[in-house]
């Protein structure tokens, strides 16, 4: 028996994110690319006990509508088995940044509940579960690089890499998806996200003009602080920037961790700024380069 399990819950970036058509159920059609980051996560922490309890280092989060409750609601009317267990949540990824932290939160209780009370659901049928919590929580079920169209929840996985860091700065400003959404024009993709498949990112600046995100337009006019931020990673060397998701995070592709701790410096000052490193990266070469 499982008495105790502690996860991460990763945060993802949305590598170009294309709204295609509304649907006739009122959500849209979308094509984007989920690139899980290993760096920023939210971590939690299952303990059983005699009695369900959750606590959050912030807690604001500590309601009913919380995804994590939502979630162990959701396994416990599914299995008709009474869920009694202790949730801690460190929350990392800022909020309501379109990194994914909420989502990610889901996933990581489907996934740990699942193994700690032996519901001996397979993948395919947490993705289903996932998807009654939200468009994109199915992806962190595995948090891998993965093409998504549809409403999100229809995933290819990929071999895509960015061997590169990626700086991220959240200024705070929190936008509603559905607001988003109902600014927003949908058209077909100038360019299709699935060409990248099997590669990686060698060169991020080719991509400048074919890789986009179809909420900036609403976000950067709306909050012309947010377009700010991405000149100004630009400025500082970016070879890729782009805001991920709805907003309002925008992330920046540097060619070195010297280039990109002087642009995380830089906006640190004001904003929640944070590095991602790819996988085996040496930071002390890149800082000698």
């Amino acid at each position: 028996m499982i008495d105790y399990i502690e996860i991460k819950a990763p945060a993802k970036i949305n590598f170009g994110l294309n709204v295609i058509s509304k649907r006739e159920d009122g959500f849209h059609n979308l094509e984007t690319i989920f690139y899980p980051l290993k760096d920023l996560y939210d971590e939690l922490r299952f303990t059983r006990s005699n009695k369900f309890e959750f606590t959050c280092s912030d807690k604001e989060l500590e309601t009913d509508d919380n995804l994590i409750i939502r979630a162990k609601n959701l396994l416990e009317n599914e299995s008709k088995k009474k869920i009694n267990v202790r949730i801690e949540l460190q929350k990392n990824i800022p909020l309501g940044a379109g990194l994914g932290g909420g989502s990610s939160d889901a996933a990581a209780t489907l996934l740990s509940l699942n193994d700690m009370f032996g519901l001996k659901y397979d993948l395919d049928k947490l993705r289903s579960f996932a998807l009654q919590l939200g468009s994109d929580v199915p992806f962190f079920i595995s948090a891998k690089p993965a093409f998504a169209e549809s409403r999100g929840e229809k995933l290819t996985l990929i071999d895509f890499e960015i061997p590169y860091p990626i700086v991220l700065v959240n200024p705070g400003i929190h936008i509603s998806t559905a607001e988003a959404y109902k600014n927003i024009k949908s058209k077909p993709a100038m360019f299709n996200l699935k060409d990248l498949t099997n590669i990686k990112l060698t060169e991020p600046s080719d991509y400048i003009t074919k890789v986009t995100n179809d909420f900036e337009d609403y976000a950067f006019n709306k909050h012309p602080e947010i377009e700010e931020i991405k000149e100004k990673l630009y400025s500082f060397g970016a070879k890729l920037s782009l805001m991920t998701g709805s907003g309002s995070t925008v992330f920046g592709i540097f060619n070195s961790f010297n280039e990109a701790e002087k642009a995380k410096v830089y906006f640190a000052e004001k904003y929640f700024a944070f590095i991602n490193l790819p996988e085996e990266y040496d930071i002390t070469l890149q800082t000698l380069n």
